[in-house]
Order: C-alpha cells, then sequence, then structure tokens
C-alpha cells in the first residue's frame, strides 16, 4: 500500500535528482584544476582589493591617529564631510568635469573610429597615430601641455594671428577646466577609438555593399547601419565614461593643484588632500566609502545594460 501511494512522477524525481547529483560531480572534477588555477588570482584579487574597501569603511567611523591609536568617533567623520563647504564645490565640479567630458570628448572617439573605417589607403597608419598620444607619459604630457597653454605658447600666439588677445588657460577658472578636458580628450580618445573601430569592423560588409547598391551615401550608412549596429558598445562606453570620470583627480592635482581658487578641485581630489594633505584619514575613508556607494550604484546600471543588451 505504501508504495502505490507514492506517484509515478514523485519516484522519477529520485533517479532525475541523482542524475542532476552526478553532473554536477563530474563537471566539478572536469574543472577543478581551471579553479585551482584561479586561486592565486581570487587570493590577490581579495587582498589588494576587497579587504582594504572593508577596512576603509571601518575606519571611515574612526579617528585614525598613528600614535595615539585609533579611536571609535561613530559618524563623526560623516558629519563633519557634509559640513564642509568644499564637499559640495568638489561635487559640482566633478559633475561639471564630466559633463564637458561628455560634450566635448565623448563623441572624438566614435567620429574617428567612422573615419579610419572608411579610408581606403593609410587605414593602419591612422589607427597608429590616433593611438600614440595614449602612450605619452604624464610627466612629458602635463609639461607640454602647460607650455602650449602658456601665454606665450603655441595656442595663444596662432590666436595673435587672428587678433585675438592672450586667454590664461591655466590660471583662469573660466577656461581651467575646459582645458583639461581637452588636454584629456586629446590623450585619451585613441584607446576608446581603438574599441570603437573594432565595433565598426565587426559589422558585416553585406550590409555595407546592399546599402550602396541601393543608393545610400556614407551618411545615410552611417546614420542606418553603423550607429544602430554600435548602439550597445556606445551606452557600454558612455557608462564606463561616466564611471572614470567620476574619479579624476590627476590631472587637476599635476597641473592645478586643484585651483585656480578651487575651480577644478574634483570630489576624488578633495578625499585626497584630505587624507594625504590634511592627514585626515578618517574623513578621507568617508569620503571613499560614499565615493565607493555611488560607483557601486553605476556598476550595477553597467552589468544590468550589459545583460538587457546580450
Amino acid at each position: 500500500m505504501e508504495e502505490s501511494a507514492v506517484s509515478p512522477a514523485h519516484r522519477a524525481k529520485g533517479p532525475e535528482r541523482e542524475t542532476k547529483k552526478h553532473t554536477r560531480t563530474s563537471n566539478w572534477k572536469k574543472h577543478i584544476w581551471g579553479y585551482l588555477f584561479l586561486v592565486p588570482a581570487i587570493v590577490i584579487f581579495i587582498i589588494f582589493l576587497w579587504v582594504p574597501i572593508i577596512k576603509g569603511m571601518v575606519y571611515s567611523f574612526y579617528n585614525i591617529d598613528f600614535v595615539k591609536g585609533n579611536t571609535f568617533v561613530g559618524f563623526d567623520n560623516y558629519i563633519k564631510i557634509f559640513h564642509n563647504p568644499d564637499l559640495w564645490l568638489s561635487v559640482k565640479n566633478t559633475l561639471y568635469f564630466m559633463f564637458l567630458t561628455l560634450i566635448m570628448g565623448f563623441w572624438v572617439p566614435i567620429a574617428a573610429a567612422i573615419a579610419i573605417s572608411e579610408l581606403k589607403f593609410f587605414q593602419s597608419f591612422a589607427r597608429i597615430a590616433a593611438y600614440l598620444p595614449f602612450v605619452v607619459p604624464g610627466v612629458v604630457l602635463y609639461g607640454m601641455w602647460r607650455w602650449m597653454y602658456d601665454p606665450v605658447g603655441p595656442i595663444n600666439a596662432l590666436l595673435g594671428w587672428f587678433g585675438a588677445d592672450p586667454v590664461s588657460f591655466i590660471s583662469d577658472g573660466r577656461f581651467s577646466m575646459i582645458s583639461i578636458v581637452f588636454m584629456e580628450t586629446w590623450q585619451q580618445f585613441g584607446s576608446a577609438m581603438l574599441i570603437y573601430l573594432a565595433g565598426v569592423l565587426s559589422i558585416p560588409k553585406d550590409w555595407y555593399e546592399a546599402a550602396e547598391i541601393d543608393g545610400a551615401g556614407v551618411w545615410n550608412r552611417i546614420k542606418h547601419i553603423t550607429l544602430p549596429s554600435m548602439r550597445s558598445l556606445i551606452v557600454l562606453m558612455l557608462i564606463l565614461q561616466i564611471i572614470g570620470t567620476s574619479q579624476a583627480y590627476q590631472s587637476q592635482l599635476a597641473l592645478l593643484d586643484g585651483g585656480p581658487n578651487k575651480a577644478t578641485l574634483t570630489y576624488a581630489l578633495f578625499t585626497v588632500k584630505n587624507a594625504f594633505t590634511q592627514l585626515d584619514y578618517g574623513a578621507g575613508t568617508a569620503l571613499g566609502v560614499l565615493m565607493f556607494i555611488v560607483l557601486g550604484i553605476l556598476g550595477i546600471i553597467q552589468f544590468k545594460v550589459n545583460r538587457e543588451e546580450y
């Protein structure tokens, strides 16, 4: 009676579960060496990334003193930085920097990739020439652009030929952030251009040939074939650029140290100054935790966009 009371479907689940368990075991044995080779990378990843992140979160609730020892202060570090007027100025400057990079620099690698893909000759030379600024060392880059932005430098000399007065690109707060964005666009667009160029070259040539047969010109091919085919890549690169520019501080520190009159004081530079200039590590880690939360949200958005696209 007890055996007959068990339904055939229930009896069938037993062998099915055993089969799945056997499959998982065999897969584990099959890939065990691959997992073992991943262990060193995972250990390094945990030690040098997640341990500092967790420690930073803990230290943000302490007053860090390497002589007298750390003292728990609760949310005092967060209260202090939120009452610092430079925090909101740095957030505004960072948003302004991100906005400038989008309107001045985001479209440059896309346009360069499409233009190079349309070249019939010297395409390899154009790729190398566009990528070369990216390999310029930082010290050379900042020294070169300081000279170019100088009141007696080549850019102002060129403006003088057209009868314009010299412009203080660096020392004038109205132009300092724009000047930094222009410099970074010149240096950085080559690496993004190669990614976009790979996306353009992955589009089937048959589509372009069919469009040419139908009488479509260059602009129509770009509008109706190239850009729609690259839409997911453009969205991905947009999110990555927003994440990257939100952490900008190197150029602002090297060229102007946040000046003139804090016009280029970005959030990341404000964090660095709190931690390593004022030696207030508690406030610096609190600022870092806030940035981690914001970038984590952007990372989740990026993950969702990638999953929806692919």
